[in-house]
């Protein structure tokens, strides 16, 4: 079968635009809880009225899940089915200095569209809604069932995703995923994920007095800023190592597959320094590894933020009564949140700062699809013949975070990630996945994804 015509994707991209923007409009920011219900409406009413069956389902204190199903055409196969991760919510806006547009009113600059939450992950799940629209137009009904997960938290660390999938796991069912991450780079090649590393962010305290005193008191009396910041310099040295006993003895090595498939992915050192403007070495300059077995195979530690004592204007000799820092590691396959809060509670107490509360505030598994499941090689045909040779590079897991893991664990699916940031266009095209290509649930007849 062939491409489906460029001019009928455009076509419903038009039809559509005019809704996709009051979609972007929706505040739909999970931290804050503002316009969840009428975002996760949203989404239905883009399934309904592509012909898809849709349902609002919701747990007990969480955001509404949005299920999605469209059925395979008369000549489809109907015992096979693609599943579509997505999410509603999106980020807060601040710092809203920092714009040059008004966060949730799309904006067309120079051909590129500006919006709250348009890239991650709202675009995606249009242009994905756009491509079956396309498709059952021009192709007579789809190859197979096609489904969707569109989530509501992804942003605050998908607390109740594991709760959905464990209640509605036979609703969900199916047999590949292909997840809401992945885009260009700067050379518009695809990136294609196999997985996600995980996260165990945390809030450090100390407090060392009841009220905040006189700064000449430090003569006698602690300081609760000092308390923290040397607590968290004893974690990491000062070559970039985690220094935690026991830390990276968590770490399953990499298979010979993965690292070579690593070794292959495109990273310039020098792009990286002048788009984020950094003012220091690659931290990997000092380590063993590279910069590009970091970002796949290794786990960080990071100050995400520092609060203590007086920080405005001008002076004010202060001795801060408490301090507290935000936390972020970033987990990969073989680490698991507990165990890590473990090591670092003992770490603590060993080097004498028992009076550091540590507190795990979110957490999220790491995962990782077999680089050796049939359906890698699919994707990664499937890719090449949109983006040609050379325009698509596979990555065993992104640096980012996502909710593969409770997929995994409760859908038993190999799940690849693919999305269409960074693209100039908002057509979205398809591409077919040639017989037999994928033996696991025996393909026989052809799928898509959609990139």
């Amino acid at each position: 079968m062939s491409q489906i015509n460029t001019e009928e994707i455009k076509r419903i991209s038009d039809k559509n635009m005019a809704r996709f923007y009051d979609y972007l409009r929706l505040e739909s920011v999970s931290a804050q809880g503002r316009q969840i219900k009428q975002t996760a409406q949203a989404v239905q009413s883009f399934i309904e009225n592509t012909g898809g069956e849709a349902k609002v389902l919701e747990l007990e204190g969480a955001h509404p899940v949005v299920y999605g199903f469209f059925e395979a055409g008369p000549s489809g196969d109907a015992e096979k089915t693609l599943l579509f991760y997505d999410h509603y919510d999106v980020q807060p806006e601040d710092p809203l200095d920092e714009w040059n547009t008004t966060p949730f009113e799309p904006t067309v600059k120079d051909g590129i569209l500006y919006a709250r939450g348009v890239s991650d992950n709202k675009a995606n799940f249009v242009a994905r809604i756009n491509a079956i629209e396309a498709y059952k137009n021009t192709e007579g009904g789809l190859p197979v069932n096609v489904k969707f997960f569109v989530e509501g938290e992804e942003e605050i660390g998908s607390p109740h995703v594991n709760d959905y999938l464990e209640a509605y796991a036979d609703l969900f069912a199916a047999d590949v995923c292909i997840w809401e991450s992945g885009s260009k780079d700067s050379e518009e090649r695809l990136k294609i994920s196999a997985g996600v590393k995980g996260i165990a962010y945390y809030e450090a305290r100390v407090k060392s007095a009841d009220i905040d005193m006189h700064s000449s008191l430090a003569a006698i009396a602690d300081n609760s800023a000092w308390r923290l910041v040397q607590a968290l310099a004893s974690m990491r040295n000062v070559n970039n190592e985690i220094v935690v006993d026991g830390f990276y003895d968590m770490m399953t090595a990499p298979t010979e597959l993965e690292k070579k498939v690593a070794n292959r992915i495109p990273f310039d050192p020098e792009a990286s320094k002048q788009t984020y403007g950094l003012r220091h070495p690659l931290i990997t300059d000092q380590l063993s590894y590279s910069a590009e077995e970091a970002l796949v195979f290794y786990p960080t530690l990071t100050i995400s933020g520092l609060l203590s004592g007086y920080t405005g204007p001008g002076a004010k000799t202060i001795l801060p009564r408490q301090a507290m820092a935000k936390i972020d590691i970033r987990l990969v396959p073989g680490y698991e949140p507990d165990k890590v809060t473990e090591l670092l509670r003992q770490h603590l107490d060993r080097h004498g700062f028992e009076d550091v509360d540590l507190e795990l505030i979110t957490s999220v598994m790491p995962f990782r699809t077999s680089l050796e499941d049939p359906f890698v090689e699919t994707v990664i045909d499937s890719a090449k013949k949109v983006y040609g040779e050379g325009k698509v590079v596979l990555e065993p897991n992104s640096a980012g975070t996502g909710p593969m893991y409770g997929f995994g664990k409760y859908l038993n699916v190999p799940i690849l990630g693919s999305g269409t940031e960074w693209e100039k266009s908002a057509l979205c095209q398809i591409v077919l996945f040639k017989q037999n290509l994928y033996k696991k649930k025996d393909f026989g007849s052809s799928f898509f994804v959609i990139l």
